[in-house]
């Protein structure tokens, strides 16, 4: 038995996340509530009995709503003082929860907490910048290796009182996909206090293995991609965030590297359309 126990729920949204599932879900400490929101998954047999399984709550929507929108709703129906957001491909390791409460406790002005995230070769990962944020604010390359202030959260943990999350009015709906982390983030950090790094608490996020690698979702994620940079560049007053984003979709989509993968080309093509039509403010 953990400390944790029954002070942090754990919540995954899963979109045909079925393959990588089990392994996170056995990486939750015994006792810890589990809420996994489906966003309308093809396999849902093979989803619910793998809930079952893990004793787990299953929130099925009836279309997917994006990655915000389905947070809320796993946040909707959580019971416990704690959050964490946890991507479907990521593993927890030993005492990550017991650590992040540890920090809680040590840290009460913090807003939310990013856990230590490796990658399966062991390289950390950081997301040190955004684009909506000025460089100033942007973490050094080798980012930080003790507990320390974060400009941003990365998305595959997230966590924070449950408090903290209803006060911000949770994630922005606005937002399917991209930038939902960041918007968050400066939400966090603009109304309730500083992001904090622990490095006690470990995840191993496996990365891209969440959902399938085809041309057609790699159109999908460039389009909500180009969108969403947009979008959270005007709602956070970013200077010049219009055209800085066009500029980025534009040297994407004229990258040599376009012309050798199609996964490639229909993501940044898909980027820039988005982009350029959320500029004119055109649906898109």
């Amino acid at each position: 038995m953990t400390t944790g126990q029954g002070q942090v729920t754990v919540i995954t949204v899963s979109f045909n996340s079925e393959a990588v599932l089990p392994a996170m879900l056995s990486s939750v400490p015994s006792g810890t509530p589990v809420v996994i929101v489906d966003n309308a998954s093809r396999d849902q047999d093979s989803l619910r009995q793998l809930a079952e399984h893990h004793s787990a709550r299953l929130v099925a929507l009836e279309r997917n709503l994006g990655f915000g929108v389905a947070c809320n709703a796993g946040a909707a129906v959580a019971e416990t003082e704690h959050l964490l957001f946890l991507n479907p491909d990521a593993i927890l390791r030993p005492g990550a929860i017991d650590a992040l409460l540890a920090a809680a406790r040590r840290h009460p002005e913090a807003s939310g907490f990013n856990p230590r995230i490796t990658h399966e070769d062991g390289s950390l990962h950081f997301k040190r910048r955004s684009n909506l944020l000025p460089r100033h604010e942007w973490l050094s390359r080798k980012g930080l290796s003790d507990e320390g202030v974060l400009p941003v959260l990365v998305g595959s943990a997230i966590f924070m009182s449950r408090q903290n999350f209803e006060r911000i009015g949770g994630f922005d709906p606005n937002i399917f996909l991209y930038y939902e982390d960041d918007d968050l983030s400066l939400r966090l950090r603009r109304d309730i206090g500083p992001l904090f790094y622990v490095p006690q608490a470990e995840v191993m996020h496996a990365g891209g293995v969440s959902s399938a690698r085809s041309v057609e979702v790699a159109r999908i994620k460039g389009h909500h991609l180009g969108r969403s940079r947009v979008y959270a560049s005007v709602k956070h007053g970013v200077r010049w965030g219009r055209t800085k984003a066009l500029l980025d979709a534009i040297l994407g989509a004229v990258s040599p590297l376009v012309l050798l993968s199609a996964r490639k080309r229909a993501k940044e093509w898909a980027r820039l359309s988005a982009t350029v039509r959320s500029i004119a403010g055109r649906p898109c």
